[in-house]
């Protein structure tokens, strides 16, 4: 089975798919994490990309395709794929679509995960992690049992990502529903979206996506 797990960044994508490879044995392709790896190992594709980013240029369509193509070129036909964060412009939906045929595959669910756009800033923003061992906290919803002291490790201090702000988070969310989220009404006509919430709880979200593969 091969899905497509769509959502404005802070949805919750990345902890669904990791959790989907847990239990149905799946494999994430996240292009970032790929295009790391293949960097690091590499490959002749990681050395196209590293000229690119090293000219201070952005990785074209093309190496991103490239990169998914070897990747499943590398796995077993009977492992399904879950493609977090790509396709994200119509252009890639159509070559996704090309590359899985080529390798005997077939798209068969689109997971859209819904957010509230404020209670996506206040989720995101609220956030931080201990300085120390990384363990992760809200300011409302998982705030340390003593303040200001990490459960885990009882350190002291805390940090939170610079780009967890309510202005880069709303920028996101422009950008999704300006470039990703046209891509859908496509799909919709094959009738292969389904729309999960994606403010609910990890764990129904996680059974909610699963009904759908059921």
């Amino acid at each position: 089975m091969n899905i497509i797990l769509l959502g404005p960044p802070g949805a919750g994508k990345g902890t669904q798919s990791a959790g989907l490879v847990e239990r149905h044995g799946m494999k994430q392709l996240s292009t970032g994490d790929m295009l790391r790896a293949a960097v690091k190992a590499g490959t002749p594709v990681g050395l196209k990309a590293k000229a690119v980013m090293d000219a201070g240029g952005l990785v074209s369509d093309d190496i991103v395709a490239d990169l998914i193509d070897a990747e499943l070129a590398a796995m077993d036909a009977e492992t399904g794929a879950i493609f977090d964060g790509y396709p994200r412009t119509a252009s890639q939906a159509e070559t996704l679509d090309s590359i899985l045929a080529k390798h005997n595959r077939s798209l068969d669910h689109v997971v859209e995960l819904s957010v509230d756009e404020d209670a996506l800033v206040e989720r995101i923003t609220g956030r931080f992690s201990c300085a120390n061992c990384g363990a992760l906290y809200h300011d409302t919803a998982n705030a340390p049992a003593k303040e200001g002291v990490c459960d885990t490790c009882g350190c002291t201090e805390f940090k939170r990502r610079p780009d967890d702000n309510e202005e880069t988070v709303r920028h996101r969310m422009s950008v999704y529903r300006a470039e990703t989220a046209p891509i859908l009404p496509g799909y919709e006509t094959r009738g292969i979206v389904t729309r999960v919430d994606g403010m609910a709880g990890i764990g129904e979200v996680a059974t909610a996506i699963d009904a759908v593969l059921a």
